[in-house]
């Protein structure tokens, strides 16, 4: 019987404030079947617009107007008397127009009145129409005349076809309650209990149609379920042909896609926009040089963007700093638990997150406990107290209901006791729950996330883990299972930050008095009195500080680890590398234990490793602005590590011989000012991915004779002594020897069939151009001294981006550069010496691409 002119689907969902309005003559039916209609209507949740007996006049007429384009569904009652009153053909007319314009659905009850004598204003019904037409003007009479022929057009209810109203009205509260499931946009976040309404009205304060860019803020507290909201408002969105957005991101975990310790304010804002533009184009990993990029690229596209869990304000000033960054109609969506950081950016429209109801509670807890909106028979009262000792929360009703399925009314009941003592209002504690319920080597996998690894990449975590009989792999899975961690699409381990201070407690619960004797150390205070009275015992598995919160110098004894057997996991730290937040070791160190497999030490402040160290196990090694000469002596087994980071130790004159290293992955030298040569032993490095040694300022060539055939990224910018262009692997993609004194690029460089970037800005040296492979895409010979680009130039098919910015030298640009399809970017900025070959066509090229000529005057 539901009738609409399009897809109720197209109607938009911020202008659903009803699902029902109901247009019906009062005197012939509200007292009898209209009552028990709206009473069914209720019955079934149903949210129907009523008049309530209001007085009819002109001053309610916009607000009749405005439920009627609001509801999902207009009914039309067409009793006997129903053309009989002016304001129901008004109604009428206005349900006609809506169900023209936004594809409402029209359903039409003929109640004791044949459909003909709708359709023909005929009979009773056309007596009653006639003398309403008396008075009114032709085109007013036609409007209305032209609205009852087509409703009666409309295949509806008749009541004459019933014995009974019940039975009638039962059948048209299914038909709404079927239409309602139908017209439903998306089926993908149907079992999430709430959620339609939440989107409503985020649909509302987003104001699609204006054509203004429009940033808005979700906000509420740990666990209420912001990101489910912007995720489900996000795919409804990017979803809908009506708004035509030509880029769609949705950025997750904005706050955990780096490790912020790792990176300066500026490097992380390059490093976040850098992963936005390559989410956003669709690319893999774009990388840029400054923080206008972002906006150059984006300011003419309408585009969606959704920017979750944000934490520091520095995140919004690298992403959406200004909406002039964005085209017009551009949509803003951040998610965040801090309102003052929505404050501070300028974001006005900021939409909280509240509490469910207790029916809606219930339901979250029995989808995931029951897989059911409801409990299963001998379960309801159960559900309903863990229910009310959830505290209502999202997040603790998901994991909570996770803990308790598949276990049965028994377990259940035995687990209530303890639920109700360890709760107490205090949302955190419902963890504890699930965290027993674990098998012994997941609750350690726990403690180690909680401790030590949360934000990090899985391949990481398990590759720490590998050798530790904890089954990792299958007890992450079980973890995720029991909502305990998330892992994101881009690899990283998430753990809310609840659970988190949860594992913390735990190991704080463990020999309270003697911290020495934990597995785990994280508190800064404790780490520091361990580390001075060398109480450590052989318990301790691992230990995190964060140097910068330690207010004065510690100086740690030389025998701080010499009980510490069993210590395979140190991470001595700082956030802020500009400040000297720094442990003292006035008497050296006596060892460091064997079974580490992860040191990192930020300014290690002393010249050596400790004699009798012996880094077997050891997957990642980072000794980052380290006052360290040299690391040890002779060849050590390192056939464990991964990953060795000597960044800024400006003292440090050689690399060890790392034969024995042979699965290393990633090498960073950069900024080691005193190293002048490194060891051939790096041929030996055939699983070696990224080798980075810019800013060697000393360094002056490489080994020769080397092919590491796994390498991907090598760094070389700024190693200004560099004279010889480094051949060390023809699998390269990523190379950058820009600011060296190279003068010419073997021929060779033209059969490497990887090669994707190749940046050599700054090379001043440099007069003739390279011979480049095909594959080539992104191309920076910036401030060179190349004199012409050659011909050949369109033999590199693939190129997009090439940079010739402050050539100097440079007199000519061929015209084969025309032939380049994929070229999108050329910069000829302050090449002077092109200005007397620059011609009408080289301008009708710069129409074609985006080329700039742009001259000192």
């Amino acid at each position: 019987m539901a009738s609409s002119s399009s897809s109720t689907s197209s109607l938009p969902l911020h202008r659903w404030r009803y699902h029902v309005f109901s247009s019906f003559r009062g005197e012939d039916v509200r007292k009898n079947f209209l009552s028990h209609f709206h009473k069914e209507l209720k019955l079934k949740g149903n949210d129907t617009f009523k008049d309530d007996g209001i007085k009819r006049s002109t001053s309610i007429w916009p607000e009749l107007k405005q439920a009627i384009w609001e509801s999902r569904i207009s009914i039309v009652v067409l009793s006997m008397n129903y053309a009989g009153s002016s304001w129901c053909l008004n109604e009428l007319v206005e349900i006609m127009e809506c169900r023209e314009v936004s594809g409402q659905t029209l359903m039409p009850i003929f109640y004791e009145v044949d459909p003909s004598d709708v359709r023909k204003q005929k009979g009773e019904f056309g007596k009653a129409f006639e003398k309403t037409c008396a008075g009114r003007t032709v085109e007013e009479t036609q409007r209305w005349r032209q609205a009852l022929t087509n409703v009666g057009s409309i295949a509806g209810e008749c009541s004459s076809n019933w014995d009974n109203d019940a039975e009638m009205i039962e059948k048209i509260v299914a038909d709404v309650s079927e239409e309602l499931n139908r017209c439903t946009p998306s089926k993908d976040f149907d079992d999430l209990v709430g959620l339609e309404a939440h989107v409503a009205k985020l649909c509302s304060m987003l104001c699609l149609e204006s054509n203004e860019v429009r940033m808005i803020g979700i906000w509420g507290p740990i666990g209420i379920g912001k990101t489910t909201i912007a995720r489900a408002l996000y795919s409804q969105l990017s979803a809908a042909a009506d708004d035509n957005f030509q880029l769609n991101i949705f950025m997750e975990n904005v706050k955990g896609s780096c490790r912020r310790n790792e990176l300066d304010g500026y490097s992380l804002k390059l490093h976040l926009q850098e992963r936005f533009l390559s989410e956003i184009f669709n690319k893999r990993d774009i990388k840029i040089s400054h923080l206008g990029v972002a906006q150059e690229r984006l300011k003419n596209q309408k585009a969606l963007i959704v920017l979750d869990d944000v934490d520091e304000l520095q995140q919004l000033h690298a992403l959406a700093d200004q909406t002039q960054w964005f085209g017009n109609g551009t949509r803003i969506i951040v998610t965040t638990e801090d309102k003052q950081l929505l404050k501070a950016h300028g974001i006005k429209h900021v939409y909280e997150v509240g509490f469910p109801s207790k029916d809606e509670a219930f339901k979250i807890l029995c989808r995931y406990a029951f897989g059911q909106n409801s409990a299963p028979e001998g379960f309801y009262d159960l559900a309903v107290e863990v229910s009310q000792l959830s505290g209502n929360l999202p997040l603790s009703l998901s994991v909570l209901g996770a803990s308790l399925r598949g276990m049965s009314k028994e377990e259940w009941t035995k687990a209530l006791p303890r639920l109700r003592t360890s709760l107490n209002g205090k949302i955190e504690k419902v963890f504890g729950v699930c965290y027993d319920s674990l098998h012994e080597k997941d609750r350690l996998i726990f403690l180690h996330i909680a401790c030590l690894f949360n934000g990090e990449k899985v391949e990481r975590v398990i590759q720490f883990l590998a050798k530790s009989a904890l089954d990792v792999e299958f007890g992450l899975k079980v973890l995720v299972d029991r909502s305990l961690l998330h892992i994101c699409d881009d690899g990283n381990i998430v753990m809310h930050c609840l659970l988190q201070q949860m594992g913390k407690a735990i190991i704080r619960g463990q020999c309270i008095d003697e911290p020495g004797k934990r597995k785990f150390l994280v508190d800064a205070k404790e780490i520091s009195d361990v580390l001075v009275d060398a109480t450590g015992t052989e318990t301790v598995l691992g230990i995190s500080l964060d140097m910068s919160k330690i207010n004065d110098d510690v100086f740690i004894s030389e025998k701080a680890f010499d009980r510490m057997h069993n210590l395979q996991f140190l991470r001595l730290y700082t956030n802020f590398q500009d400040e000297s937040f720094k442990l003292c070791l006035p008497h050296g160190l006596d060892r460091l234990p064997h079974k580490l497999r992860l040191l990192h030490w930020d300014s290690y402040p002393i010249k050596c490793m400790p004699s009798r160290f012996r880094p077997e196990f050891l997957v990642e090694l980072s000794m980052r602005d380290s006052k360290l000469e040299k690391l040890w002596e002779g060849i050590q087994p390192l056939t464990s590590l991964k990953q060795m980071d000597l960044s800024a130790s400006t003292k440090i004159k050689d690399i060890p011989n790392l034969s024995k290293a042979t699965n290393l992955e990633n090498l960073y030298l950069r900024f080691c000012k005193g190293l002048a040569s490194v060891p051939s032993s790096l041929q030996n490095l055939n699983k070696l991915k990224v080798l980075d040694m810019s800013s060697c300022v000393r360094l002056n060539a490489l080994p020769t004779n080397m092919n590491l055939e796994s390498l991907s990224v090598l760094n070389m910018k700024g190693c200004s002594k560099l004279r010889i262009f480094p051949e060390i692997s023809s699998q390269v993609k990523f190379m950058s020897v820009g600011e060296t004194a190279i003068e010419e690029v073997p021929l060779s460089i033209s059969l490497w069939p990887q090669l994707i970037s190749l940046e050599m800005s700054g090379c001043k040296k440099l007069k003739t151009f390279p011979k480049l492979p095909a594959s080539v895409e992104v191309l920076d010979l910036s401030s060179t001294g190349i004199e012409e680009i050659p011909w050949w130039i369109e033999n590199a098919s693939q190129l997009l981006i090439m940079c010739m910015a402050n050539c100097k030298k440079l007199t000519c640009v061929p015209p084969s550069i025309y032939k380049m399809k994929h070229l999108e970017d050329v910069d000829l900025s302050g090449c002077s010496e092109l200005r007397p070959v620059l011609s009408s066509r080289y301008r009708a090229f710069a129409d074609v691409f985006f080329i700039r000529l742009l001259h000192s005057e």
